[in-house]
């Protein structure tokens, strides 16, 4: 079953980045031919892809009430390989893998700014569990800004992906309260990061299977991060590490 793109921004880096094919686009009538519009049609046209003129109103029901502004497409579906099959791409190419492991997502938001910083900071995948947490629904796709194109998320039991991870030799770090200060944790070179719900954090059972548990220090009497942003701080702080940054000694 095709999968569903509602907003321009979206539509627009799915053709740019041209990872899966794009069948049918649905346009408002009354929408003003902006930049982005322009270049959507332009695209388009270029791949051969079908574009339709429609009321908003049949917008509005294609994507059930959800933002659209005013621009709906039908695309291939996403793809993703198991942890371990990555895993083993990463090592054959000679990259150090750097994995996110997202535990019961409930808000969709989360999930695409999980993936939005992921891009951004270069991490090879987000895995999320089988049967608990966010699809990569249209609302996911949007937030992701384009992310959801490059990022693969693995659907798997993070039980089962955390053993191959281990079995890999890749350090698994753990977010919570009471870890360890972040910017004494050692970070660099391959690394999974296993972040914990909201507002329950992360359970007893996946900290267990952590080799060390770090935590973010905060002023201001706050206990915790939005998990989306504790991810994204985390992520960076592994990157600079790293040596990513022109003023970074790594850690």
């Amino acid at each position: 079953m095709p999968d569903q793109l509602e907003g321009r921004n979206p539509v627009l880096e799915c053709l740019t980045r041209g990872k899966r094919r794009v069948h049918h686009i649905w346009l408002d009538t009354g929408a003003k031919e902006d930049e982005r519009v322009g270049r959507i049609l332009s695209l388009a046209a270029a791949k051969g892809t079908p574009v339709e003129r429609v009321e908003r109103a049949f917008l509005d029901r294609k994507a059930e009430g959800r933002v659209h502004n005013g621009v709906v497409a039908s695309v291939d579906t996403l793809s993703a390989p198991t942890t371990k099959q990555l895993i083993d791409r990463l090592f054959e190419a000679g990259e150090a893998p750097f994995l996110v492991l997202a535990d019961g997502l409930a808000y969709e938001h989360n999930l695409g700014a999980i993936l939005r910083s992921a891009l951004g900071f270069g991490a090879h995948a987000v895995i999320v569990p089988t049967r608990r947490g966010a699809a990569v629904s249209p609302v996911v796709q949007r937030v992701a800004m384009g992310a959801a194109e490059e990022i693969p998320v693995i659907h798997e039991g993070l039980s089962s992906a955390l053993k191959h991870i281990r079995k890999a030799g890749i350090p698994v770090v753990g977010a919570d309260m009471g870890g360890v200060s972040l910017g004494q944790a050692r970070l660099s070179g391959a690394l999974a990061v296993v972040m914990g719900a909201e507002g329950s954090g992360l359970s007893p059972t996946l900290a267990a299977r952590c080799d060390q548990i770090v935590s973010i220090p905060l002023a201001g009497g706050l206990e915790s991060l939005n998990v989306s942003v504790a991810t994204a701080v985390l992520m960076y702080e592994k990157r600079r590490q790293d040596g990513w940054f022109p003023d970074s000694e790594g850690g």
